[in-house]
């Protein structure tokens, strides 16, 4: 398979890093105030989205899917996403599969946001950090409102329509703490598709770590906790570390980029068309050109993006006699580099968890082949993040 081929989704930021929360650990906005210093409003164009939709859905052309991001991607309009759903249909080819998704924290969904998503067969993520008291503490508004009651609120309109969502939370110093309260909070609520990030950035003004930021011995108690809790009432519950590792244990490959190979499953497109190989790398040093100057094709193709995506297999000697790595992979890159470490930051944790759940995930392999439960391999739940 060539690399072109790989590029499987687009991450679109229409509103870049502009958001309705003023969140305590966000890392995109400061990367977008370095790189657009004289913007201080930024809307995708007309112009960029045709130019984006036209060329993409013509080079990922059986099955395409759009993710829609920010900052906070509902504050452009529904407007523009009507135009978005119009251009894929009059670019769309016959018999195409064209997916979208939509990560939101939630506050500006009302009935009409909730018809359109439901109509359309939008995928949405809501973040939610769990009950009030943890989501609250770093999850304000510009003014230092918090956000925990409109966040519900939101998600009341995409129950009501029947819009098919999920829960991301960001794992923080806060509910790092409270696993299995966390966890079972959320599934309380009657959520049942759920996606953990942990949270690490370094202290722009410190020689440190942000306060925020979780431990890589925190993190692996966090998935031990949680994972006992989830195989419990496996399959009912979509947690999607867990069900991405089993499909790495059923079928050898890994639908999420964190435990792939290689980089480059998907490219970021800012609001002006700029395009980046990862949202963590938007950055001068990652530019890889503009879709409106420059085709697609042609940037897929590129030596840098090439480059960026066969970095990930450069792993620490240590990793090279791990038992877990064929499962790992050496984890995101970003926690790697972007913390000048020699090996993931997180490797500890995973050394926790696989120690932990190994057998576990051996005995789920043995009843999804025998059962063969192919819902669980990620061949039809790919599409949920």
């Amino acid at each position: 398979m060539s690399l072109e081929a790989s590029v499987s989704s687009v991450l679109v930021k229409p509103v870049s890093a502009d958001c309705n929360l003023d969140c305590k650990y966000c890392f995109y906005s400061a990367k977008v105030a370095m790189l657009y210093p004289e913007t201080k409003r930024h809307r995708m164009s007309v112009r960029v989205l045709k130019n984006l939709i036209a060329q993409f859905v013509a080079y990922s052309w059986d099955h395409t899917s759009f993710c829609w991001q920010g900052g906070e991607p509902t504050l452009i309009g529904l407007d523009f996403y009507r135009k978005v759903v119009k251009y894929q249909s009059l670019f769309g080819l016959s018999g195409q599969i064209v997916e979208n998704s939509l990560q939101t924290n939630g506050i500006l969904i009302d009935e009409e946001w909730a018809k359109f998503l439901a109509r359309y067969r939008f995928l949405v993520g809501v973040s939610l950090d769990g009950p009030p008291e943890l989501h609250d503490h770093y999850r304000k508004d510009h003014a230092g409102h918090f956000s925990y009651k409109r966040v519900m609120e939101g998600i009341s309109w995409l129950r009501r329509y029947n819009v098919d969502f999920n829960i991301l939370v960001l794992l923080n110093k806060r509910n790092i703490q409270r696993p299995k309260e966390l966890y079972n909070f959320l599934i309380s609520q009657g959520f049942r598709h759920l996606q953990f990030i942990p949270c690490v950035e370094r202290e722009p003004e410190k020689d440190g770590l942000a306060e925020y930021s979780i431990t890589p011995t925190e993190y692996g108690h966090f998935l031990c906790a949680v994972f006992d809790e989830w195989v419990r009432e496996f399959p009912q519950v979509y947690v999607r570390d867990f069900d991405d590792l089993l499909t790495a244990y059923v079928v050898g490959e890994v639908p999420s980029c964190s435990f792939s190979s290689e980089c480059g499953k998907y490219v970021v497109i800012e609001y002006n068309g700029d395009v980046y190989p990862c949202d963590f790398y938007v950055e001068p040093r990652w530019f890889l050109g503009n879709l409106v100057e420059q085709p697609l094709e042609k940037i897929f193709a590129s030596e840098k993006f090439i480059e960026f995506s066969k970095r990930k297999g450069k792993l620490a000697l240590e990793c090279k006699g791990c038992p877990w790595v064929e499962y790992c992979q050496g984890g995101c890159p970003r926690h790697r580099t972007e913390l000048g470490l020699k090996h993931n930051y997180f490797c500890p944790s995973y050394k926790i968890f696989f120690k932990h759940a190994h057998q576990h995930l051996l005995r789920l392999k043995r009843l999804v082949e025998r059962n063969r439960l192919v819902d669980i391999t990620g061949v039809s739940r790919e599409q949920r993040y």
